[in-house]
């Protein structure tokens, strides 16, 4: 048999096989639990925590995503922004009905990822994109943090939604960050408080740390998109090799990074020996 015929055999296989895997795993999560003991934190709380829906949908109308948070049922919930994705003609009702139903029950803390400000910065091209999403989801039970902090004052902890400017967003480089753009983005850490950051881009983790978060909760990377034994994830989304940042537990000084590796992803629409993550995290006083 001719080993051109047995070789393109071999590549055909491991084709079909990874195509599966890609598939089978663009359209699973899998819902993991971490715990930290925080400074200053008064009282134990537990929240779900998502990042980088982009309008995925699990089961009819989300109902395999919601019945998980319901399961867990948190105190809270954070989002570490991309909910939706900014395409001038996608639909965004998934999120916005994810959104709305979760908010009936839970609070929800909403802070910004690329594509949300894409869409709010960039209006001659969205137009008013990001108005009907802000409109639609509506709620006492919904905060959108663009760079706000607030108090959860029965935890003692200060939540901040930083909304990071799209040039720390830039393609194949980490672009060097101003001495002084987180404070005049977002003010100071809260003194005497427990400082809980929702900052999208990992990649500025010890900018973070610096700044003051006892706990940063990050998105963007979607895991790598594949993740490989010992090496992880393989590509982020500025299009990087292998990046430090991928999904997981970092430590950086006093501060400690969840970086959730996403719940959906958007463009290529497989995920390979990464399912997405649903996060439930449990916050204790230290």
């Amino acid at each position: 048999m001719n080993i051109f015929y047995i070789l393109g055999a071999f590549i055909a296989i491991i084709c079909i096989a990874l195509l599966i895997v890609g598939i089978i795993d663009g359209n699973r999560f899998v819902v993991e639990k971490d715990e930290f003991t925080l400074p200053n934190v008064t009282k134990p709380c537990r929240f779900v925590f998502i990042s980088d829906l982009h309008n995925k949908v699990y089961g009819s109308k989300n109902d395999r995503l919601i019945n998980a948070i319901r399961d867990i049922n948190p105190d809270f919930i954070i989002s570490a922004g991309d909910l939706v994705t900014s395409k001038v003609k996608e639909d965004m009702t998934p999120a916005i009905d994810l959104v709305n139903e979760l908010s009936r029950d839970y609070h929800i803390y909403y802070g910004l990822g690329n594509h949300e400000t894409k869409m709010r910065v960039r209006r001659d091209e969205f137009r008013d994109k990001y108005d009907v999403l802000e409109k639609s989801i509506e709620s006492p039970n919904v905060t959108i943090l663009e760079n706000e902090c607030v108090i959860l004052p029965e935890y003692n902890i200060a939540l901040t939604g930083l909304e990071l400017d799209l040039k720390y967003f830039a393609h194949f480089r980490i672009r060097g960050m101003e001495e002084d753009y987180l404070e005049s983005a977002i003010g100071s850490a809260k003194r005497g408080r427990c400082n809980i950051l929702i900052a999208h881009n990992p990649d500025y983790f010890k900018e973070y740390a610096g700044w003051g978060a006892d706990l940063v909760l990050s998105g963007h990377v979607h895991g790598g998109i594949m993740r490989l034994p010992v090496i992880g994830g393989v590509i982020a989304p500025s299009y990087r090799i292998f990046p430090k940042y991928d999904g997981g537990i970092f430590k950086e000084k006093n501060s400690t990074m969840l970086l959730g590796r996403g719940i959906g992803s958007h463009t290529i629409p497989f995920r390979f020996f990464n399912p997405a993550q649903l996060y439930e995290v449990c916050v204790l006083p230290k």
